[in-house]
């Protein structure tokens, strides 16, 4: 079989363009410098990663959770729906505001929920009880002294995916193949 014919398999096709969504996808998570929030991603966190990053920190109704980089809302959102806690998304894609506005509309928490279109780095957070992160380690070095200036002892901090280097987890689990770290500050 030559090579033409073997690529018009629509099997191979399938393949080929999701290898090639894939490495495009870690050539911008991974490789690209990150400057600044706008720089970021949105890539969505699974179902089951949310619920496992909530009962990770044992969010609870008394928890203001903040999302930096929130894309469609959707891990304020279930901290609302499934536990009654308050939720701030810090997001700088207007069109994803108005979308997790819309999400948390549908879900019944809006009255819980706020979302806030701004660079997270330039956020104010020291309210927040639980932060949550789904960003590239680039990114996260970065916001690490503003997290460590903001946030009060106690406060804590889940990271999706990547670690935040130079700090030491108090627990990792994988959910899916995915890992997830909780941190404490001190």
């Amino acid at each position: 079989m030559n090579y033409c014919a073997f690529l018009r398999c629509p099997r191979v096709r399938m393949r080929t363009c999701a290898l090639l969504r894939a490495f495009v996808i870690a050539a911008v998570v991974l490789i690209l410098p990150c400057a600044s929030a706008q720089d970021v991603p949105f890539l969505e966190s699974p179902e089951s990663v949310v619920e496992a990053m909530l009962e990770m920190a044992q969010v609870h109704e008394s928890d203001v959770v903040y999302d930096l980089g929130s894309g469609d809302g959707r891990i304020v959102i279930a901290a609302a729906a499934s536990r009654a806690a308050r939720g701030v998304g810090i997001e700088i894609d207007a069109d994803l505001i108005d979308l997790s506005i819309d999400n948390a509309r549908e879900a019944g928490v809006e009255a819980l929920v706020s979302f806030v279109q701004e660079d997270f780095f330039e956020t104010d957070f020291r309210e927040a009880t639980v932060v949550m992160l789904y960003l590239q380690p680039k990114v996260n070095k970065k916001l690490r002294p503003i997290l460590a200036e903001q946030l009060a002892p106690g406060t804590r901090v889940v990271s999706h995916r990547y670690e935040i280097r130079d700090w030491t987890p108090i627990e990792r689990i994988k959910v899916e193949g995915r890992s997830i770290f909780l941190y404490v500050m001190p």
